[in-house]
C-alpha cells in the first residue's frame, strides 16, 4: 500500500482531532478525556516532528512529540504520541508512521524517544517494540482514566544508535 507521510498542519486538525477522539473513546490510549482545541494542542506539542500519514488524501493517522522536561539536559528526549484510525490499524500504517517519526526526530536532534502506554494497549506496545522501543519501566496507578479508574502504564524507550549525538547540554547553567 502506498502512503504519503508529510508534516502535520493546522489544516489537518479536523482529521487529527477525529482520530484523537477515536483513540480517547477506546479508554486505553490517553488519560485525556476531551479533545483539545488546535491552539491547545499546538502549544503542547513540539513544532518539529509532527506527521500525518494519508492514502489518497485521507488522513489515516498522526504522530507528534512533546518535551519530557524543560531542563536543557533533556533537550534531546521527547515523548511520542501516535494515533491511527481504527479502520487503518493492522495494515502497516502505524509502523510506517512511527519509523518516519524516528527518522525525523533524529534529524531534529532527538536521541531518545519515550512512550507511556496503558498496559492493556497491546497493539501500541507491539508497534513500539517493532520499531525498536524496549520496555524500561512499569508505572502502577499512574493516573485515572475518564471513568475514575486508576490505570497502569508501561514506559517504552528508543535510543538512537547514531554516534552524532553528544548529549551535552549547552545552556549556561551546565557550562
Amino acid at each position: 500500500m502506498e502512503f504519503e507521510i508529510r508534516a502535520l498542519t493546522e489544516a489537518d486538525w479536523p482529521d487529527v482531532s477525529r482520530i484523537y477522539q477515536l483513540g480517547m473513546d477506546t479508554n486505553r490510549a490517553t488519560f485525556q478525556s476531551e479533545c483539545p482545541s488546535w491552539d491547545e494542542w499546538n502549544r503542547s506539542h513540539l513544532k518539529p516532528c509532527r506527521l500525518v500519514i494519508a492514502k489518497d488524501g485521507v488522513v489515516l493517522g498522526w504522530a507528534a512529540l512533546t518535551a519530557v522536561s524543560g531542563r536543557c539536559v533533556y533537550a534531546g528526549v521527547a515523548e511520542v504520541s501516535i494515533y491511527i484510525d481504527p479502520d487503518a490499524q493492522g495494515k502497516g500504517v502505524g509502523t510506517q508512521l512511527l519509523n518516519a517519526l524516528i527518522v525525523n526526530s533524529e534529524l531534529e536532534g532527538f536521541w531518545t524517544l519515550q512512550s507511556g502506554i496503558m498496559q492493556d494497549n497491546e497493539p501500541s506496545i507491539r508497534l513500539h517494540a517493532r520499531c525498536g522501543f524496549r520496555m524500561v519501566g512499569y508505572r502502577e496507578r499512574i493516573g485515572k482514566d475518564r471513568f475514575g479508574v486508576w490505570r497502569n502504564t508501561v514506559l517504552m524507550e528508543r535510543r538512537s544508535s547514531s554516534d552524532r549525538f553528544s548529549g551535552d547540554c549547552s545552556c549556561s547553567g551546565c557550562k
